[in-house]
């Protein structure tokens, strides 16, 4: 079984956010997969699909983005999981718009969900993939960048995006992590 959290904040006033990448990307699957209910479980709503034979569990923390590690941590334990099967899929701010990087550990990198998820389970191995929502423009707070919504030009690349880190998702289920860095770490 694979773990996929998708980091956002739980609530329509959050819907479209550059935050709520995460959840976009879930509820991307979602749709794919025609899931029409999800639970609640673990602190988050989840629903499980498959991926050829391999089992994914959607997981939405509805615990708010800076406390997410805590539905993480649930989840994981409750499925015994080794870390190598959780993606946490998360927006970056450090990355242009569209652009995804997938990576098997490192830090945080300033993204308050993540290193929320990082602090909780005790280690820095945790894969990841970084939705690029834009580079911080100058003079705006980081808060405000993120909790704002795209502009009427960037929602196309946005949507682009959300679609292939859904795809990368399922390279990542189906072919391993190696399989999609190779496929959709490229520019």
């Amino acid at each position: 079984m694979k773990l996929v959290v998708g980091l956002g904040n739980p609530g329509s006033k959050y819907d479209g956010t550059r935050h709520n990448v995460g959840f976009a990307v879930l509820d991307e699957l979602a749709k794919r997969f025609a899931v029409t209910s999800r639970k609640t479980s673990f602190q988050a709503l989840v629903c499980e699909v498959a991926v050829g034979s391999e089992k994914v569990l959607l997981l939405w923390p509805q615990t708010f983005m800076n406390l997410s590690g805590a539905s993480v941590l649930a989840a994981r334990d409750f499925y015994k999981l080794p870390q190598e099967d959780v993606l946490v899929l998360c927006d970056d701010f450090n990355l242009p718009l569209g652009r995804l990087r997938l990576r098997p550990s490192g830090s945080a990198g300033g993204q308050k969900g993540l290193a929320d998820i990082v602090r909780r389970l005790g280690t820095e191995e945790v894969p990841r993939l970084r939705i690029g929502v834009g580079l911080l423009p100058a003079g705006w707070s980081a808060v405000d960048f993120v909790l704002g919504r795209f502009t009427k030009e960037q929602l196309p690349e946005a949507g682009i995006a959300i679609v292939r880190a859904a795809d990368a998702v399922l390279e990542y289920a189906s072919a391993g992590l190696a399989s999609a860095m190779n496929k959709y770490n490229a520019e």
